[in-house]
């Protein structure tokens, strides 16, 4: 008895499996490794053709690598990152122009399904604000991986605005063959414009990525400089690579709510001058973040004033305090009063 031959695929199916191929495609011999490699994004390159521009807002759950695939898209760090959900509390705007076309990308806080405090309410309306009015949305999750927290964040976006889906962390996919079902089921979730398998930390990855998200962008001029990199002043670079060390010196021990205030900016010539004030909810948690005599603040500032300095390329001498401000994460004056949204 013959056996009736399987079904053809379909083209959906065929489109899956050769994007996940494609992005799969490991190097062939004659290859060079990536460190031998020129910048594939040089900032200065002259722009060929009409000139594009556009927003592209990254949305996702908490701890599924926006900030890091923001940063690697920049080429810089202009987003903040740690293991601690919600580390992200802004609307970042990242910028790099190359070639004609100039991405304006906004990394947006993960949103918060957990606790409905003030201070989620303030993260999950700096998300929304950000997808109601971009020209794309690339939307983030674990390769793999789907569950009701990135359901509830698909739930959110706009039908009219195009969507790609975005596979990030593909290098922690050990059984990669099982990854082309997972598209196929993700494809019946939501009308990707664009499927994505990739690691933010793969410099290939990122400028096929560029290369896709270029095509979705209009036909207009610049809204900045070639050069600029985002459109956040030194003085919140400040507050939040503060908050960065915070965050991942204290691991799990601190809470989420604490945050960071700037006291005091000033410049002298390459110099710069700064106070800043850590702000926590409860007496235990200050003597967390101060640590036995003093040693874990003094950490978190030479940790911060090391990264700022590198950023700026400048000296910088940073004060730091510690202050108890108890309930401020659920009264809405008072995160509106931290320069929450």
């Amino acid at each position: 008895m013959n056996t009736p031959p399987s079904p053809a695929p379909s083209p959906a199916q065929d489109d899956l499996e050769a994007m996940l191929a494609q992005a799969l495609r490991k190097p062939t011999a004659t290859t060079a490794p990536d460190s031998a490699e020129p910048d594939p994004f040089p900032a200065s390159a002259e722009p060929l053709g009409p000139k594009r521009c556009g927003f592209v807002a990254i949305v996702g759950k908490p701890n599924v690598g926006k900030s890091t695939l923001l940063n690697a898209l920049v080429g810089q760090k202009v987003s903040i990152t740690s293991r601690k959900a919600q580390t992200t509390r802004h609307r970042i705007t990242g910028l790099r122009t190359l070639g004609a076309t100039q991405f304006v990308f906004v990394d947006t806080p993960g949103f918060q399904t957990r606790h409905g405090n003030a201070l989620n309410r303030s993260l999950n309306k700096t998300v929304l604000g950000a997808v109601a009015d971009v020209d794309v949305i690339v939307f983030v999750v674990e390769a793999g991986h789907f569950n009701l927290a990135d359901a509830k964040v698909l739930a959110l976006l706009p039908p009219d605005i195009p969507v790609i889906l975005v596979a990030n962390k593909l290098d922690m996919v050990h059984r990669r063959g099982e990854l082309a079902p997972w598209l196929r089921s993700m494809q019946e979730r939501h009308p990707f414009t664009e499927f994505v398998p990739m690691s933010a930390k793969n410099a290939k990855d990122i400028q096929r990525f560029y290369a896709i998200v270029e095509k979705h962008l209009p036909e207009q001029d610049w809204m900045y400089d070639a050069d600029e990199l985002t459109d956040r002043s030194e003085r919140f670079m400040a507050a939040e690579m503060v908050r960065e060390k915070l965050f991942r010196l204290t691991g799990d021990e601190l809470p989420y709510t604490s945050t960071v205030i700037i006291d005091k900016f000033e410049e002298e010539g390459k110099l710069r001058r700064i106070a800043a004030t850590i702000v926590v909810e409860r007496d235990g948690h200050k003597g967390m973040v101060i640590g036995e005599k003093g040693e874990k603040l003094k950490r978190i500032g030479t940790e911060a004033r090391q990264e700022l300095e590198k950023l700026w390329g400048g000296k910088v001498f940073l004060e730091l305090w510690v202050k108890v401000r108890s309930g401020w994460a659920d009264d809405d004056a008072r995160v509106r009063s931290f320069g929450y949204e």
